[in-house]
């Protein structure tokens, strides 16, 4: 099974393509361009240095929130795109879970991602049999309040993503000898981890409408927050 992936969930644009467990490339780039400008020239740059074409695709794979609603909007529209062109399925994968693939293997991990006003976009997973279980679903929690709940729950964890970068000291502060934090080749989005998640789901036989697949934002936009504040 040979499956597209692609992250535009934050200010990184990446894409890859995997074969069944097999990498066979990767492009991502974090610049002051714009994911619409990035996204289609590395997609055709990395397919043409493949000597792929999108026909070849099993599938799409494509992060789905939260994360940057221009970026996840382009993500989406593209993946949705060359789902219809080429009749291939499309299946979403939770940004956060994308995150933490980057710590497959550890026990209890944390992505987060910077929500801003001292809230973090974060979920809790655990890895079971090679799987990962979901502790708590996504969610726009406030930094004090998830210190808390790490503190009370749990004896280890690992932090992952922007949002753990950005509060690592109030972190260290309170949880010190609970909490590791991921190196920094470890806090990005990679499309590497959107194509294995999504080739799982692929795998048993599940896929996404590409006519309502949405974006999960966790939250309403900038615009629609000031559109009920005057209601």
């Amino acid at each position: 099974m040979i499956v597209l992936g692609l992250d535009t969930s934050t200010r990184m644009t990446t894409c890859a393509v995997m074969e069944d467990e097999i990498l066979l490339g990767e492009f991502s780039l974090s610049l002051d361009m714009s994911h619409s400008e990035a996204l289609v020239p590395m997609i055709e740059e990395l397919m043409n240095n493949l000597d792929l074409k999108l026909s070849d695709m099993d599938g799409f794979a494509v992060s789905t929130g939260p994360g940057s609603f221009t970026g996840l909007r382009i993500g989406l529209a593209t993946a949705k795109g060359f789902a219809h062109v080429t009749g291939k399925p499309i299946v979403g994968v939770s940004s956060l879970q994308v995150l933490a693939d980057n710590m497959y293997g550890h026990s209890v991990v944390i992505p987060m991602m910077d929500a801003r006003r001292d809230r973090v976009f974060t979920a809790i997973y655990t890895m079971e049999n090679n799987q990962w279980e979901t502790l708590l679903e996504p969610d726009a929690i406030e930094v004090e309040n998830l210190i808390e709940m790490i503190h009370d729950s749990y004896e280890k964890v690992i932090l992952v993503g922007d949002g753990a970068t950005k509060y690592k000291k109030e972190f260290s502060d309170r949880l010190a000898g609970k909490a590791l934090f991921a190196p920094g080749t470890l806090n990005l989005s990679r499309a590497s981890s959107v194509c294995r998640l999504g080739m799982l789901r692929l795998q048993r036989g599940e896929s996404d409408d590409m006519f309502t697949l949405a974006p999960d934002y966790l939250r309403d936009s900038q615009a629609q927050r000031m559109m009920n504040k005057k209601r």
